[in-house]
């Protein structure tokens, strides 16, 4: 009896690696802009990411209300934007003081949506401007006028798991998120290299100076409007989920 034989199958050709290297050495490019440019620290590892709680602390909001808390930073002080959430910026410690902070302003019973990325945390590095060669370089914020619309705000449908903006973050826990860099950010206020940042960041320490840009504007008004601005989005939200009521 004949023997039948069944070829082997060829395995398909590997992809070149010139694309893979590009990128890697887009984010090594982008390290050493963040690192020797700034001063701020990055996490081993790609996608590049940047350590929180050394040279500033995040607030994670919907990017809604993080609109209209803008008006309460100086033009130094640094922020992005990753899907419908705004990463705002603040000094470092900034994350250890919001439960107390949200407290005092009688706003912690209500659990707005803020989240805190603090010490031992990170997130996600959006590409420099104007540094060919990156990862993401040639992305725009869009029109900020479109950032959170058609958002509801609820914690529930924002994010993924361990990220910025995930479920289980709440602003609560500052200093114990450890979130991925799920999702791509942007810069919408992108730092500038030369200067000192960390001299423009929200800080509690304001509260009660004359607001001037080497204080740093208060973290106490940027807090309370982001949080006001969350309770109306999840008060406009409820109303949508309302049966309408029949005459």
């Amino acid at each position: 009896m004949a023997l039948t034989v069944v070829p082997s199958p060829v395995p398909s050709p590997r992809r070149p690696l010139g694309g893979s290297d590009r990128v890697r050495q887009g984010y090594e490019q982008m390290r050493q802009w963040y690192e020797n440019e700034l001063g701020w620290p990055t996490v081993p590892g790609l996608p590049l990411r940047l350590r929180t709680g050394l040279s500033f602390d995040v607030l994670d909001v919907p990017a809604e209300a993080g609109r209209a808390a803008l008006r309460h930073l100086t033009p130094g002080s640094p922020v992005a934007l990753r899907a419908d959430r705004m990463l705002l910026l603040v000094a470092a410690g900034s994350a250890e003081d919001l439960p107390g902070l949200l407290d005092w302003l009688e706003w912690g019973s209500l659990g707005p949506d803020i989240r805190a990325v603090g010490t031992d945390g990170h997130i996600a590095a959006p590409p420099p401007r104007g540094l060919p060669g990156t990862p993401g370089a040639g992305r725009s914020p869009g029109a900020l006028g479109n950032a959170g619309r058609g958002t509801s705000g609820d914690p529930r449908t924002s994010g993924t798991p361990g990220s910025p903006g995930s479920p289980g973050t709440r602003a609560t826990t500052p200093g114990t998120q450890k979130p991925g860099s799920q999702g791509a950010a942007v810069w919408l206020r992108p730092p500038e290299p030369g200067c000192e940042v960390e001299r423009v960041l929200p800080t509690l320490s304001a509260l009660g100076s004359d607001g001037g840009a080497a204080a740093g504007p208060s973290l106490v008004r940027l807090v309370d409007t982001v949080a006001t601005q969350c309770h109306r989005i999840r008060l406009r939200g409820a109303g949508d989920d309302q049966p309408l009521a029949c005459s």
